[in-house]
């Protein structure tokens, strides 16, 4: 009976290993993997229509948040539909950087650009675009911190 329980007990963890290993992926699927950073240093998350994402590139954390001007109960000029948010840390000391400049560069689904330089609001950066089109966007923000230049890539799927 022993005997029994110890081979049930190895299945199962090997079912749960499994489980948890293999589903690591499963955050990353809208994503190339080959073109992007270790995906331990990258996740993102969709909360109440916001579209959440984080990695790290040489140091510098960026945790960037998508959401539509609506869903904050704005109206955007010249069209825009979406605020791209950016807050920058230091990765090793998890201290904001407050001063930084830079600018995001979305490409939609039909290929069109735009390029906005990122505001800073105290240390949150921020600029707004047009999401017209369902599909993935291609979200490239490229900051200037202490003289050295950090890009971080990411897709957005609209819609």
């Amino acid at each position: 009976m022993k005997e029994v329980i110890a081979i049930f007990t190895l299945f199962f963890l090997l079912a749960c290993s499994s489980f948890v290993w293999g589903g690591q992926d499963t955050l990353h699927k809208d994503h190339d993997n080959s073109k992007m950073p270790d995906p331990g240093k990258m996740q993102h998350h969709i909360l109440a229509g916001t579209y959440e994402y984080q990695m790290v590139v040489d140091g510098v954390r960026a945790e960037f948040q998508i959401m539509s001007l609506a869903s904050m109960n704005m109206k955007g000029p010249d069209g825009a539909t979406h605020h791209v948010m950016v807050k920058l840390f230091h990765d090793s000391m998890n201290h904001p950087i407050k001063n930084a400049t830079g600018k995001v560069k979305i490409i939609g689904p039909g290929k069109k650009e735009q390029i906005n330089p990122l505001k800073n609001y105290n240390g949150i950066f921020a600029a707004n675009f047009a999401f017209k089109e369902t599909g993935k966007y291609g979200v490239i923000c490229l900051v200037k911190v202490n003289g050295e230049k950090h890009l971080f890539k990411f897709w957005y799927n609209h819609g």
